[in-house]
């Protein structure tokens, strides 16, 4: 993508008012705009999406296509897609307010920080759909305790977070690290959802990556793992 490309979809997600942005991340506070200043830490359903539904979240969400799909098949939460890319996150928003999906919203920030912009147990579930696997770097896995223990700063009790992905190393990665972890206990994991009746059919949403993955002959795996405390 050209660099004057990347910036017309900045500027134009300025205006978008289901995006907010933290443009610095040595300075943790959230923007909506070009430079209103906001804070929905413990308030997110009611000052963001102007409802009291619950709130699900989507890390490293991509173009927000699983975000997109979540929230039309399911207008009775409110659904987030977190990522860092903004110009990945200007074309799911886009979508968003084209399609009028008014309880689907996205937040451009590093999910190492996500802690700081919601308050405990203000989130009722997280998805994690074919994360960059970090074959060399451990610790940076979505699944690793370092963030599993983050995400319990903000998640309900009993409360799930779902795994998506194609690449057995992580898939194997996250059975031990949620095993290990001894904060709940995965209710369900398949290594080729596909290959049988799906579980849930939600599961059936597919992303550009997971289409591509199925293209070249790759199995999908998922995870559901239940935060007990």
């Amino acid at each position: 993508m050209g660099r004057k490309n990347k910036l017309r979809k900045f500027s134009e997600m300025l205006s978008f008012d289901n995006v907010v942005q933290n443009f610095d991340y040595l300075k943790p506070m959230l923007v909506r705009g070009a430079n209103e200043e906001v804070d929905f830490k413990g308030n997110w359903s009611r000052d963001f999406f102007g409802n009291d539904h619950g709130l699900i979240l989507e890390l490293a969400c991509g173009r927000g296509e699983y975000t997109l799909a979540l929230a039309a098949h399911d207008p009775g939460n409110n659904y987030l897609g977190v990522d860092v890319k903004g110009a990945r996150i200007w074309k799911g928003a886009k979508k968003a307010l084209d399609a009028g999906l008014v309880n689907a919203g996205f937040l451009r920030t590093r999910i190492e920080q996500l802690e700081l912009f919601f308050a405990p147990a203000e989130v009722d579930a997280i998805w994690i759909t074919f994360p960059d696997p970090f074959l060399l770097k451990e610790r940076n896995r979505l699944t690793h305790h370092r963030f599993l223990n983050k995400y319990t700063e903000f998640l309900k009790p009993g409360g799930h977070i779902h795994l998506k992905t194609d690449d057995e190393v992580l898939y194997e990665f996250s059975l031990e690290s949620f095993n290990s972890w001894n904060r709940g206990k995965i209710e369900y994991h398949h290594q080729d959802i596909y290959a049988g009746p799906l579980e849930n059919e939600v599961l059936n949403f597919k992303t550009y990556y997971e289409n591509k993955h199925l293209e070249e002959g790759r199995k999908i795996k998922y995870i559901r793992y239940k935060f007990d405390f």
